[in-house]
């Protein structure tokens, strides 16, 4: 992964179980007139970090240098040696966001366009679009970019997908990934997702929908999950990468096996774009779905890792659901959000907070919800508050909801095979 928290994943793991925070002051662009002044930025990470120049890059946006750097780093975790597999049984399913926006020359042709008066003249905007703007720049615009980024370093002539559902989009994109191998259509598949949307458009659309936490004098303390004072969530940017495969595919190369993926769920609200259903109806079917296809009881989910993005209507609306779904039970269950730290990845969010379920079954400690200082009545479950907690856990649940109404539910086990 490469994330707020840093791009080692063992210094990732160490830092969340410690509660420490990726959250600071914008320094992508000056955000000083903006009502949230803060986000999860990657800092002091390039492609240097696994090997690749950053200049051969230099016309790909940040989603696609995170998306590499994960990628590269999930292979060669994995000891795959793509040199002995069929390259068409290989292949990258991403939940990738759009590219990075580049406002400084959107800011040119506005300027230019609008030079003679306040209407705005179309044949300047296009000659200085055409004078400035870079083609590559712009294919790279394309949320599939990084996939068929990643299929060339790799070689991996297989199914080659990118789906964009917001915040749900990585865990969907492991789902069907897994999937595609259940089939039989792949032996390997390489996936996860990456994302940022720190810059001026991005900031301004979450705050236009007041989905945003402006608790800027204090940046670490923003993102609350079910703490009765959250106020919105924050945005943050990074990739995760998993490479998944069929058991035989492993068993025969003697891979190292984190895990395994025994249960997943998909849905929709079919309600409103930007609010789920008030009585979670998508996110109850979509864990009850999960848990049929991983033919386990209710008593037997050890941790859940929510979607829990702090934000008022999603933090009350997934308590309900888990209670729904749980019944008395959920309040046995170990519930937290790594969000409170790490920030909302949107796109990338659902993969690296699987991974944080599968480092929770190999070391048996489930990480905390921070910031959690005041109870919600509406929020009543045990968050896991502040504090890293070892726990018997052999099944993990993770959640991933995203505006327009999708809804994920992964389910991850020990393997002991």
């Amino acid at each position: 992964m490469v994330t707020p928290l840093g791009a080692d994943l063992e210094q990732v793991w160490r830092r969340l179980l410690n509660g420490e925070s990726g959250i600071g002051y914008i320094t992508l662009f000056d955000a000083s007139n903006f009502p949230t002044k803060i986000s999860a930025e990657v800092r002091n990470w390039d492609l240097s970090d696994v090997g690749e120049d950053p200049q051969q890059w230099k016309h790909q946006g940040r989603h696609t240098h995170f998306a590499i750097g994960a990628a590269k780093k999930a292979m060669a975790d994995s000891g795959l040696d793509t040199s002995k597999i069929d390259p068409t049984r290989f292949g990258v399913y991403l939940g990738s966001g759009e590219g990075q926006q580049d406002f400084d020359r959107f800011t040119q042709m506005m300027v230019a366009a609008l030079s003679d008066g306040d209407q705005l003249d179309l044949a300047k905007f296009t000659r200085v679009g055409l004078e400035t703007l870079n083609p590559v720049a712009e294919l790279e615009q394309e949320p599939n970019m990084p996939a068929g980024h990643l299929a060339s370093l790799f070689g991996a002539e297989g199914p080659n997908v990118n789906c964009l559902t917001a915040c749900a989009a990585s865990s969907q994109a492991i789902g069907e990934a897994v999937e595609i191998i259940r089939r039989g259509e792949a032996d390997v598949m390489l996936s996860g997702g990456t994302h940022t949307m720190i810059h001026p458009f991005g900031v301004t659309g979450f705050n236009l929908l007041t989905a945003l936490s402006t608790r800027n004098d204090d940046p670490s303390k923003a993102s609350r999950p079910f703490d009765r004072y959250r106020d919105g969530f924050v945005l943050g940017e990074g990739a995760g990468m998993v490479v998944l495969e069929s058991l035989e595919h492993a068993r025969a190369r003697g891979a190292r096996i984190y895990g395994e993926v025994i249960g997943y769920g998909s849905t929709a609200d079919a309600f409103r774009i930007t609010d789920t259903h008030p009585e979670g109806r998508g996110a109850i079917t979509c864990m009850k779905m999960a848990l049929a296809d991983a033919r386990k009881n209710i008593d037997q989910i050890d941790y859940i890792n929510a979607h829990g993005t702090s934000t008022s209507v999603n933090d009350k609306v997934e308590t309900l659901a888990i209670k729904k779904v749980f019944g008395q039970q959920a309040y046995k269950i170990p519930v937290s959000s790594t969000k409170s730290m790490m920030g909302h990845l949107i796109a990338a969010a659902g993969v690296t907070e699987l991974i944080f379920c599968l480092l929770a079954i190999r070391d048996q400690v489930v990480p905390p919800t921070t910031n959690y200082e005041e109870p919600d009545p509406d929020c009543d479950l045990d968050y896991v508050p502040n504090v890293a907690r070892e726990v018997r856990c052999n099944v993990a649940l993770s959640n991933s909801f995203g505006f327009g109404g999708q809804n994920i539910t992964l389910i991850v086990e020990r393997f002991n095979g």
